[in-house]
């Protein structure tokens, strides 16, 4: 009996955004491209929304002039990439970006209670693959911040946690520190 091999169909960024244009997902899903792959994102929790607040809410106040602090955006990080990060700290303005989607970001954070595995698994690989300096997991499940920083050969080579009580200044902005408590609820 002859097999035939069941290969995955991979998507471009490009076939990716036609199918968004073209209205084949329904307006309330939560999708992201990696790798090829486009994923079902899972709905937030007040929990998740929280953190997404408190991260974006920390960072604007640090990142001014020459940054966009984007919220839950694309990324078109490859041509087979584009991933919905929770947070993106992008170089320019928000105008900079009415053509296209940015390419790279200073400072990408996710935030993680559900999706821990997949932001581990995939985003941790991919962000670091494509040079970004500096990832934030704020992951709700343990309570810290998991700092990866210095990307190289597809891996980062530095990993930090953080709890409550530390704090942490971002590589684009280290004259400045955001406590790891004020991105955390309260107990």
């Amino acid at each position: 009996m002859a097999t035939a091999a069941v290969e995955t169909r991979r998507w471009t960024r490009e076939e990716y955004e036609r199918l968004v244009e073209q209205g084949f997902f329904h307006p309330d899903e939560h999708i992201e491209l990696i790798e090829g792959v486009i994923y079902e994102m899972p709905p937030q929790k007040s929990l998740h929304a929280f953190g997404v607040r408190a991260v974006t809410t920390s960072l604007q106040a640090i990142f001014g002039k020459g940054f966009d602090v984007r919220s839950q955006m694309p990324l078109a990080l490859s041509e087979d990439s584009e991933p919905e990060p929770d947070v993106a700290v992008v170089p320019g303005s928000f105008t900079d970006y009415i053509e296209s989607h940015p390419t790279t970001a200073v400072l990408i954070v996710e935030v993680a209670d559900s999706s821990l595995l997949h932001d581990r698994k995939r985003k941790t690989g991919l962000y670091a693959r494509e040079g970004i300096a500096e990832y934030w997991i704020l992951n709700l499940v343990k309570r810290c911040l998991e700092v990866y920083r210095a990307p190289k050969d597809g891996v980062y080579t530095v990993r930090l946690i953080l709890r409550n009580g530390d704090s942490v200044s971002p590589l684009a902005r280290p004259e400045t520190a955001v406590p790891v408590g004020s991105l955390l609820p309260l107990p």
